[in-house]
């Protein structure tokens, strides 16, 4: 009964959210809206039963700037906005999602076709030009969620907005921690879990503390792969910067990789 009752009250806050959408962002600027995104996220977080810890925010760059982090989970994204809300690159199913795909479709999201090679190219070109006039953006490299224990190699393609667009790349970490202060896969949208499967772990792997650490800028260079290359090592230094922090004797075993 008790589940039941939180996912209502979650299904009420999307339903919320789409009302704050289509009745506020019109007569909202930017700023306002952004802040709008960023309180609704944080409340999203708190009904799913976690908490947010931001580490070396200070780092943060707030205009024309790559954002790649480690994916994890469907709640990554509401983990960034709560933080600072910003578009991101998704995969095109998640347009068909009810109330979920709606919201991302208003709040800027770009959809990708990763079954098409060449909307991949249409991708890098819009988010270069999005980024070339100061706007944020935010990828996935890994191109599917993991477990979180490990990261993923991370493609390149995206990185080349950043470098024809001469912005910088911020790489950043997320990791979940447990009420015993050990890493959780609990929110881990992966294998042939359901979102109502994932959903269903997230809620009864509570209270969990979502952590984001801020990485440093990265000059975009020439090349995108080396670009890529040291993104995912700011990333993975990162992870293991944060995991240090727990009691990672107790890590919970690796699942396989499966859904983006």
């Amino acid at each position: 009964m008790k589940l039941l009752i939180r996912k209502a009250r979650l299904v009420t806050h999307l339903l919320h959210g789409m009302w704050t959408v289509a009745r506020r962002f019109p007569h909202a600027s930017a700023a306002e809206r952004s802040e709008l995104n960023r309180t609704w996220s944080l409340k999203m977080l708190r009904l799913a039963g976690l908490r947010l810890v931001v580490h070396n925010d200070a780092a943060r760059v707030d205009r024309g700037v790559l954002v790649v982090a480690n994916h994890i989970s469907w709640i990554d994204i509401y983990v960034i906005n709560a933080w600072r809300p910003t578009p991101f690159v998704s995969k095109a199913e998640i347009r068909r999602w009810p109330v979920v795909g709606w919201l991302a479709q208003q709040l800027d999201t770009v959809f990708i076709q990763r079954e098409k090679r060449s909307d991949a190219k249409r991708i890098m070109h819009e988010l270069s030009g999005r980024l070339s006039a100061g706007e944020l953006m935010c990828v996935f490299p890994e191109g599917t969620t993991s477990d979180g224990l490990a990261l993923l190699p991370f493609h390149s393609n995206m990185f080349q907005a950043a470098v024809s667009a001469s912005c910088p790349v911020q790489p950043v970490c997320l990791m979940y921690e447990d009420a015993q202060g050990r890493q959780s896969t609990a929110p881990a949208y992966i294998g042939d879990l359901s979102l109502g499967d994932s959903l269903n772990a997230l809620l009864r792997g509570g209270p969990l503390t979502a952590h984001v650490y801020v990485g440093e800028a990265i000059a975009p260079g020439s090349d995108r792969r080396v670009l890529a290359g040291q993104a995912e090592e700011a990333v993975m230094g990162a992870l293991e910067k944060m995991r240090g922090a727990t009691q990672s004797a107790q890590l919970v075993p690796a699942l396989p990789a499966g859904h983006g």
